[in-house]
């Protein structure tokens, strides 16, 4: 009963973040309706060529992301648990006409309602702390995808879990460690545009380390090809970073960098 409670607090969360983001400068809708992709170039270097590939996108919140692997020639499939997410989604599809599904599903319930397999399963930035269980979740993964298939996924680094994320310098102020029980908070507004205010909602969320994110793909069969590190993050969840010519932030410091970002690739054998 109370993960129930916890998941129908966190999608009521997102029901109201998908309409803030859909507006904020930050998610770039209005570049995107303009032609733009709101992929990253960490992504885009590291997945390549998804042409004519089947792609299912967990955790797509209202789709930029999916529709950018479509106009990249993907095949694409999205799943968020946010009704008001998935609207927009379709929305943005009878907007710009590009082909793509989308569906509304718990990822844990997503075997009951969708039964394919896929080339590609990708998820990205801000995905594992809202999920419980990452043995079930990398089960999952591993289900949706064909033998042969990849999995992908861009996402903070752990290691910020421990900060403040309202210090003006890095202050640890929580155990990296996993908890089986969430952090919880009140959220009175968007990460994405704090001009907007929305009636204050509870905010449940679960620290993941790398190594259970790891050893999670690993028991679900899945082969690691890399997982790699990077100083640098596509969003500033902290207000002291720094913006490059790249567009990603940076800490500010060059003699003490951390790691703000990983990805990892790994594949489904043939079997």
């Amino acid at each position: 009963m109370k993960l129930r409670k916890y998941f129908e607090a966190n999608q009521k969360l997102w029901d109201e973040f998908a309409k803030i983001n859909y507006e904020a400068e930050s998610y770039r809708t209005k570049e995107f309706l303009q032609g733009a992709t709101t992929l990253k170039s960490i992504e885009l270097e590291e997945l390549r060529d998804v042409k004519d590939k089947t792609l299912l996108h967990l955790q797509c919140h209202f789709g930029l992301d999916t529709l950018s692997w479509a106009r990249e020639g993907a095949k694409v499939t999205g799943v968020d648990f946010s009704g008001e997410a998935i609207r927009l989604a379709k929305q943005l599809v009878e907007t710009t006409g590009i082909e793509a599904k989308f569906i509304q599903a718990n990822i844990y319930d997503l075997p009951d309602v969708l039964d394919e397999q896929f080339d590609i399963v990708f998820t990205s930035y801000g995905v594992h702390c809202w999920l419980n269980d990452l043995n079930r979740w990398a089960e999952i993964v591993a289900h949706f995808l064909k033998p042969g298939g990849t999995f992908y996924i861009a996402e903070f680094h752990p290691f910020l879990w421990v900060f403040d994320w309202d210090a003006q310098d890095f202050e640890i102020v929580r155990s990296y460690f996993h908890s089986p029980e969430p952090l919880m908070e009140k959220v009175d507004g968007s990460y994405a545009d704090s001009s907007v205010r929305m009636e204050p909602t509870e905010d449940y969320e679960w620290a993941h380390g790398i190594g259970d994110v790891v050893t999670s793909l690993c028991s679900a069969g899945l082969r690691i090809q890399f997982l790699h590190e990077f100083p640098m993050m596509c969003f500033p969840n902290f207000p002291f970073l720094k913006k490059r010519e790249d567009g990603y932030w940076y800490y500010d410091n060059p003699d003490v960098q951390m790691p703000l970002t990983y990805s990892i690739k790994a594949v489904k054998d043939n079997r």
